[in-house]
């Protein structure tokens, strides 16, 4: 039986993590990299939901920048984004800024320490 490499495992979290976003909410890239254990992976956060979404059926528009913002380009998802999470109830400004202080997922449980040193790190 062959062993699952970390990076194959590092996105099986991934996955998993963005599945777990209820309606309307939304997480942050990072928040999500760090919930899958590598509070650096944000970027290969961002590479699996380009690559993936489709794939897995990942409900991809519930993530979303650091700063609360859609981070795709107009024009190239944009749009798109923006929509799907207003139809959710999402509070989304014209440049597409949210308030994460109202729409920001707060997982439960035990969490990774990636993640509470993510939290910390973010006050």
């Amino acid at each position: 039986m062959r062993e699952k490499s970390p990076r194959t495992e590092f996105s099986m979290k991934v996955v998993r993590a963005i599945r777990k976003i209820p309606r309307g909410r939304v997480a942050t890239y990072g928040q999500i990299a760090a919930l899958s254990g590598n509070g650096r992976a944000a970027r290969g956060v961002a590479w699996i939901l380009h690559s993936s979404s489709d794939a897995h059926r990942l409900p991809w528009h519930r993530v979303i920048g650091s700063r609360g913002r859609i981070s795709l380009p107009r024009g190239r998802g944009f749009e798109e984004q923006r929509r799907r999470l207003a139809a959710e109830g999402v509070a989304v400004g014209r440049s597409g800024s949210i308030d994460l202080d109202v729409s920001q997922w707060q997982p439960r449980g035990t969490l990774p320490a990636a993640f509470r040193a993510y939290e910390r790190a973010l006050k």
